[in-house]
């Protein structure tokens, strides 16, 4: 999808350790959404975009979609808490973490996948409830188009 000027959007960000993405509007423009860390849904960052494009700060980066879901749900993971599905899913994720930490050890290649497919499948889920909330930020589609 092409926004302003023949970008190329959506495009993904890690500003100051935070996801950042740009996505194109209905109008054509572009519009900038910041997780937030109190809630896991997206607030407005349309003031971002040309610092994320232009800017050469050492804390700003483009990631792709796959790091963009990977460190999105790190953050909801480590940082939200709750009942239902989409939490029992950040609980058996930090069980196998806290596993792999405490074995001073990488992950296997089986643990790597399932830590891969269950941080996908926890972005799809926590975007569709926030997009039955109203966000306006909310994607599920971006979770389910690997790179």
């Amino acid at each position: 999808m092409a926004g302003l000027r023949g970008m190329k959007l959506p495009r993904f960000f890690e500003y100051y350790g935070s996801p950042l993405k740009l996505v194109e509007t209905p109008d054509g423009g572009v519009a900038g959404w910041r997780l937030s860390d109190g809630t896991g849904g997206w607030l407005p960052a349309h003031d971002l975009i040309d610092k994320v494009l232009f800017s050469r700060d050492d804390e700003i980066f483009e990631i792709s979609r796959d790091e963009f879901v990977w460190l999105t749900e790190q953050e909801r993971g480590r940082k939200l808490s709750g009942d239902g599905p989409v939490f029992a899913l950040y609980s058996t994720l930090e069980a196998i973490q806290e596993t792999i930490r405490v074995e001073h050890r990488y992950p296997t290649p089986r643990e790597q996948a399932l830590i891969e497919g269950i941080r996908r499948k926890t972005f799809v889920m926590f975007e569709e409830q926030l997009q039955q909330a109203g966000d306006p930020g909310a994607d599920p589609t971006v979770g389910s188009q690997p790179s």
